[in-house]
């Protein structure tokens, strides 16, 4: 055995002397040994008796078994097939190959270079080929099917010294229950020695697993409704994470991975009186089982938001029917409730709004005080009008107070109203005050909060007695009114400050509607589409808002809510030049959020080794897109043709093009041009 180790190249004779080392109790784990492949070595050496100093050759099924294996899983190879191939497409010009495995480590699929296929059949990259870790010993494909998770095990982590030259990424496919029935992999006989060399790796070989997975689930139940979900509206259709197959009564008869993370989160946090049985899918949503199987007849784009119980996060859910389906006449949302079109306008279908909505339409016709919260442009006054529009209060005045915005000297009076020669410089004939104007109709407080502390007791007789008393008066005047009030601040808090009287705001709060603030809500799209509408309807417009400047309003904060998206948009609409609207005509602070994710590639294309990086001219026009249009390409060009012509004199460029300096500006930006003499110094 000596002998044949010292014949052997010096790195596989290292290796295999550590983990001699290793298999008499000493601790010699390299130091930056990962806890997985520490684990499977020790598996190697105390579970299975690998003997290190004797390396096992590759071993390769007959036709006929391997024939059996491919048998035992032709419905999995079926569907994966085209996973198999587009993953393969995409690494193979990189010196990988692929294999699909059983659940007992058989390679039953393989993709790999015809001038490469001796040197993979020898290193085991083959169909046929055994990749079980009892055989095998440490590998990406059976380390991956032990463990249940994807690894990569990458040159001398594996524990077979016949190995050490490869790379192995592989990532395990589990069924509908969660079993692990298969793993992918890809492997490269030769790579660079870091181990974070194949971190892109890691990630491709994981979105393919999964996408195979979600392919088998579909499969298996096709003749079953399916639930699909994901937290980004824009890719449920094409590919949602989460996946339910359920019956018509909402029960849950299985889920793929995303979906059986949901499962395990919602039982942590509501766990079941038994376990026998999974949760219906009315217990992971918060909804009626009506709004679910509803979803492919009752919404335009067939997609609709739904908070999830486990976490109160917002998820995008759609329905698949299976095909025949008998299409029933279920009541959609808008049947389940009489529609009330000034209320259902303030909202698409977020969670949240449709809650706050459902309580609106019920109080609506009552006669409590309301209380409505929400920060600062959120539409507290919007939805304060829309109940009086609805309400049996409709044709009576709506009477709107700021009381932030009132002077406190003068506050009292503008409220109360008050007689002739109440004091001085008021009117010679006195006045009619705000809410003795709001009689039969509707008061609405805004900014509560910061009404005068002497002014509150005034308005808690008012509320309490329903009459008024002008200054200067000796007898109360009634009132009929209904009092909405609103505050972006915390009441209580005043409360506790003394700031605001206790016994006010329970008179005030007869019932709370709380409104979300705009980067909280899951139809800030519907809300972009409906307030360029109004916008377009009051300017006597037509401009279109391309999907550019639509991506970058999705993406905004927007601290200042939808009053500040209204703004940001009636900008646009001013400076945009022709019949568009583009992500240049919106505010610098609507781009500064984009601008560095305009034109990059996916967060996996960016962590590849093999991504190709260009050095770019900053005076030169910024490389166009996939989808770029070759118009803004000519564009560009005429541009930077004409400021190096005219030595980046930008006031004689726009007077040759008939446009204004600004124009010009915006322009050069949109194109990413700079003068050379505001471009950075090299270092």
């Amino acid at each position: 055995m000596i002998r044949q180790l010292e014949t052997m190249q010096p790195d596989k004779r290292q290796h295999i002397q550590t983990l001699m080392q290793l298999g008499e109790g000493r601790d010699v784990f390299p130091e930056t040994q990962r806890d997985v492949i520490r684990r499977s070595w020790q598996r190697c050496l105390e579970e299975y008796q690998l003997d290190p100093s004797r390396p096992r050759p590759v071993r390769v099924l007959t036709q006929q078994a391997l024939r059996d294996h491919q048998e035992s899983a032709d419905e999995l190879l079926h569907v994966a097939r085209a996973g198999v191939e587009r993953l393969y497409s995409q690494i193979a010009q990189h010196g990988y190959a692929l294999i699909l495995t059983d659940q007992r480590g058989i390679a039953v699929d393989f993709r790999g270079q015809r001038d490469q296929l001796s040197e993979l059949r020898r290193a085991g990259l083959y169909l046929g080929s055994d990749w079980n870790e009892r055989y095998a010993g440490t590998s990406a494909a059976g380390t991956c099917l032990h463990d249940g998770a994807a690894v990569t095990c990458h040159q001398r982590e594996h524990f077979d010294a016949t190995h050490i030259d490869l790379t192995c990424t592989a990532a395990p496919i589990t069924d509908p229950q969660g079993r692990v029935i298969a793993s992918l992999d890809i492997s490269a006989l030769k790579s660079p020695r870091p181990q974070e060399s194949q971190t892109f790796a890691l990630s491709l070989v994981t979105l393919h697993a999964r996408m195979i997975e979600d392919a088998y689930f579909l499969h298996r139940y096709r003749d079953c409704l399916i639930l699909r979900f994901d937290t980004a509206r824009e890719f449920v259709h094409l590919n949602g994470r989460g996946l339910f197959a359920i019956q018509e009564d909402g029960k849950v008869v299985a889920a793929n991975h995303e979906g059986r993370r949901l499962i395990d989160a919602h039982l942590e946090r509501w766990p079941p009186w038994t376990v026998s049985t999974l949760p219906a899918v009315t217990q992971l949503f918060d909804g009626e089982l009506n709004e679910l199987l509803s979803i492919p007849h009752a919404n335009r784009d067939q997609i609709r938001a739904f908070r999830l119980r486990a976490d109160d996060a917002t998820v995008f859910v759609t329905l698949i029917e299976p095909r025949g389906y008998p299409v029933k006449a279920l009541p959609t949302v808008s049947q389940q409730d009489d529609p009330v079109p000034e209320l259902d306008q303030l909202a698409g279908d977020d969670p949240s709004m449709h809650r706050l909505l459902k309580l609106a339409r019920r109080m609506r016709h009552e006669n409590v005080s309301i209380l409505i919260r929400g920060e600062t442009g959120t539409g507290k006054e919007v939805l304060a009008r829309a109940l009086h529009d609805s309400g049996p209060r409709a044709k009576a005045p709506f009477v709107a107070v700021n009381c932030a915005a009132i002077p406190e000297s003068l506050i009292e009076s503008e409220l109360f109203g008050y007689l002739p020669g109440a004091f001085t410089g008021g009117r010679p004939k006195g006045m009619r005050g705000l809410i003795q104007q709001a009689d039969g109709g509707t008061l609405f407080l805004d900014e509560i909060g910061d009404m005068p502390l002497p002014l509150q007791s005034r308005l808690l007789r008012v509320l309490a007695e329903r009459e008024v008393s002008p200054l200067g008066a000796e007898t109360p005047i009634k009132v009929d009114i209904r009092v909405i009030t609103a505050t972006h601040r915390d009441v209580t808090e005043l409360i506790a400050s003394g700031q605001f009287r206790e016994d006010l705001y329970y008179r005030l709060n007869g019932a709370e509607l709380l409104l979300p603030a705009l980067r909280e809500r899951a139809d800030r799209h519907y809300l972009i589409r409906k307030l360029h509408a109004e916008l377009q309807a009051e300017r006597d417009q037509s401009l279109h808002l391309r999907a550019d400047a639509i991506s970058a309003l999705l993406s905004h904060h927007w601290p200042g809510n939808i009053r500040q998206l209204r703004n940001a948009i009636a900008f646009a609409m001013a400076t945009a030049e022709g019949d568009e609207i583009t992500l240049h005509d919106l505010p610098e602070v609507c781009q500064t959020h984009t601008g560095s994710a305009r034109g990059s590639a996916s967060p996996l294309a960016a962590a590849s080794p093999f991504a190709s990086s260009a050095s770019s001219n900053p005076s030169s026009p910024a490389p166009a897109s996939a989808g770029a249009d070759a118009g803004a390409d000519a564009d560009a060009n005429k541009l930077l043709e004409l400021l190096r012509h005219t030595d980046w004199n930008i006031s004689q460029v726009a007077r040759q093009l008939g446009v204004s300096r600004p124009t010009i500006y915006r322009r050069m930006r949109r194109h990413g041009l700079v003068a050379p003499n505001h471009q950075p110094l090299a270092s």
